[in-house]
């Protein structure tokens, strides 16, 4: 069994938080929704989801150090590193809403700035300062945005934080308006780079993966964000004065995230249907489970910022198919786990065979 959780260890992909990521926000979306039995079942799956990440990530950290950097400072598999941010948020988002528990809340909200700071600024250096550089068709995929999603998990966060903070709210309001401003700068850049990869560079068919679901799942965040600061102005006077631009900027988001979706279904078909590609478990399948659920989440959010109720009706089906996509991904998941361990068993099953006929022969 130690052999067995060193080798899930050290292959650990580093954007598997992403599942803690798309079971925060479906709990989420389904406690707004009414269905709070749904809601604490996933709280209780993300708990064990996400300690059981941390302690794989951090037994990778410690035994294949160097294995760790070169995934962080790459291209094309560091900003997997930006769902531990992330996850982070989300999951003490996930225990605000659906738990009530703000102190074990907070001390997450501090983790992910930590994580964030160390993250952001090493991935980015990285990338800037290396002489061999891949193109951009090469380089650039939809998990760059998560760089995006993580800032306005702790946009969200925060400001959930806000109302049960009596000193300096004022001042964690104005952080978490800042990080949200931040949170649409860095989409705004890196999805104009993805848009020209998608549309002016060769778009090979095993290229579409499942974190190109990232381009919605960052605006929807970014709705959420921007709605929970609008729903919390009353704490903050100056909230009071920018809410018309909170307002235009946020609907401006989730307009963006709504106008994906058809397309991000058309190029699925396009891909597995049309194509014949094969659709088997990847971990980066939770990169599409995630903004199906933060787009319901967000939605609902909206409606309620806005007070707009004929919105509502988007959440009340879109819920159902947020967690159609998180059980599809949860049984390949399961599935996968299945056949690598039973693999690894047989493995280890035919080595010790191997050491006791060697044995026996000496």
């Amino acid at each position: 069994m130690i052999r067995y959780i060193k080798q899930m260890s050290v292959n650990l992909f580093p954007g598997y938080f992403a599942l803690v990521m798309a079971t925060g926000a479906l709990s989420i979306a389904t406690f707004l929704l009414g269905m709070h039995l749904i809601s604490r079942l996933l709280l209780y799956f993300n708990t064990v989801a996400y300690i059981t990440l941390w302690c794989l990530t951090l037994f990778r950290l410690i035994r294949f150090t160097p294995r760790i950097i070169a995934d962080l400072t790459s291209h094309t598999l560091g900003p997997g590193f930006f769902t531990l941010v992330a996850g982070t948020c989300v999951f003490g988002s996930q225990l605000i809403t659906v738990a009530h528990h703000y102190s074990l809340a907070l001390y997450l909200w501090f983790l992910g700035i930590i994580l964030w700071i160390v993250v952001m600024y090493t991935f980015f250096t990285a990338v800037t300062v290396r002489k061999d550089k891949p193109t951009l068709a090469e380089g650039i995929n939809g998990a760059w945005l998560i760089a995006a999603v993580a800032t306005q998990s702790i946009s969200v966060l925060g400001t959930l934080l806000s109302s049960h903070v009596e000193n300096g709210r004022e001042i964690l309001l104005f952080f978490t308006l800042c990080m949200y401003l931040l949170g649409c700068m860095l989409y705004l850049n890196i999805i104009t780079l993805i848009f020209y990869r998608f549309t002016f560079a060769e778009l090979k068919i095993a290229a579409l993966t499942p974190p190109y679901w990232i381009n919605m799942g960052a605006v929807a965040i970014t709705t959420l964000a921007g709605s929970t600061l609008m729903l919390h102005s009353q704490n903050w006077s100056f909230l009071g004065e920018v809410m018309p631009f909170l307002k235009g900027f946020t609907l401006f988001f989730w307009i963006t995230g709504t106008w994906w979706i058809p397309l991000l279904f058309i190029l699925m078909v396009w891909r597995h249907l049309y194509h014949h590609y094969p659709l088997k478990y990847d971990p980066q399948f939770w990169g599409m489970a995630f903004p199906l659920a933060m787009y319901t989440t967000s939605t609902y959010q909206l409606a309620k910022a806005l007070n707009i109720p004929f919105l509502l009706v988007i959440p009340r089906f879109m819920v159902y198919i947020a967690m159609a996509a998180w059980l599809t991904v949860l049984i390949g998941l399961i599935h996968h786990l299945y056949l690598s361990f039973r693999a690894h068993r047989n493995t280890s099953s035919g080595q010790a065979f191997s050491w006791q006929r060697r044995g026996g022969g000496s």
